[in-house]
């Protein structure tokens, strides 16, 4: 028999090995980069803070029971921190008498759900003190926040390290919901994201509401991307004042691609969501998202996990604060 043949053996084991640490690569691997780039790991606080998920996963559980909208919130957190300084919890740090720091931008003031973060630490320095930072805390409070709302189930790897700068005029590299596609490219683009990825990242807003200080400048005008039945809704939800709320699709607590469809039928609530499917570029990414949920969980998931490696600190730049509203 063919299995008798020492050498045609030697060979069958040869291809098995080989397939086999190719299988390994490619479950290390996410859009080309290892996860151990700069010093990140899946298992960083295997040896130091075992029940360190855990913790952060039943804290963030506990609070969207209690009010399932945090769970936009906590994605929107990640994400602002990230576009910032990097992923490096800069987003939580209070101002001071000498310093406005980020939350305080106009940008930020809508941001909540510190005091999950803050419930997450507190529990985390009890087991463990001085191991896991802040910024980890934020990337995993997302990613539970994503699954616990119906989205993909996901990992990301740990050991970011805690910011010592939270600046406000930093804030201004945030995307405007005013932006053009072409803008929204540009400036995720110098992120190293691809139109694509920033599509897939936009897709964040199948949760949560949107304020009417953010689209009331649609209203002032006839918007041609704007459905004209959708445009009384919008004016109707802004007769309560610019702090009223409009979700931004129906299912404003529910991670779904039901945002993609809405944009199709322009009932964007933003400009800059609206853009994305009357822009030729991006149109035929949004109509895909829209006919497959499956495509956009993966596509979001590998763009979610890319975006929390936005300039890790690691050693000498960084820290583990002891209280994430202050740079220890």
């Amino acid at each position: 028999m063919l299995l008798n043949c020492p050498l045609n053996l030697v060979k069958i084991v040869t291809m098995a090995t080989l397939l086999s640490m190719f299988i390994v690569m490619e479950l290390v691997t996410v859009s080309g980069f290892p996860y151990g780039v700069d010093g990140l790991r899946m298992d960083y606080y295997i040896m130091t803070c075992p029940f360190a998920e855990s913790i952060v996963k039943n804290t963030v559980n506990r609070a969207l029971e209690d009010d399932p909208a945090l769970a936009a919130a906590l994605v929107r957190m990640h994400f602002h921190d990230c576009f910032i300084e990097g992923c490096d919890g800069s987003i939580l740090i209070d101002s001071t008498k000498d310093n406005t720091a980020e939350k305080d931008s106009p940008g930020n003031l809508s941001l909540r759900g510190y005091e999950v973060i803050d419930d997450a630490k507190e529990q985390l320095e009890e087991q463990c003190p001085g191991i896991v930072s802040c910024a980890d805390i934020v990337a995993m409070a997302a990613r539970d926040a994503v699954f616990w709302a119906g989205g993909p189930v996901y990992d990301i790897p740990k050991g970011r390290k805690d910011g010592k700068r939270s600046k406000i005029e930093d804030t201004i590299n945030l995307p405007f919901p005013s932006f053009n596609t072409s803008e929204l490219i540009k400036a995720f683009g110098q992120r190293g994201f691809s139109a694509q990825e920033m599509v897939a990242l936009s897709g964040a807003h199948t949760l949560g509401v949107a304020r009417c200080s953010s689209f009331k400048a649609r209203l002032s005008n006839v918007d041609p991307t704007l459905d004209s039945h959708f445009a009384k809704t919008l004016s109707k939800t802004c007769s309560a004042g610019d702090n009223a709320e409009q979700p931004f699709d129906i299912t404003p607590n529910t991670f779904d691609n039901l945002y993609f469809n809405v944009l199709i039928r322009k009932n964007g609530v933003l400009f800059s969501d609206q853009v994305l499917y009357t822009t030729p570029q991006t149109r035929a990414i949004v109509n895909g998202y829209a006919m497959n949920q499956a495509m956009f969980f993966f596509d979001f998931q590998q763009a979610m996990v890319k975006m929390g490696m936005l300039n890790v600190k690691q050693g000498s730049n960084g820290e583990v604060r002891e209280n994430c509203r202050k740079i220890n």
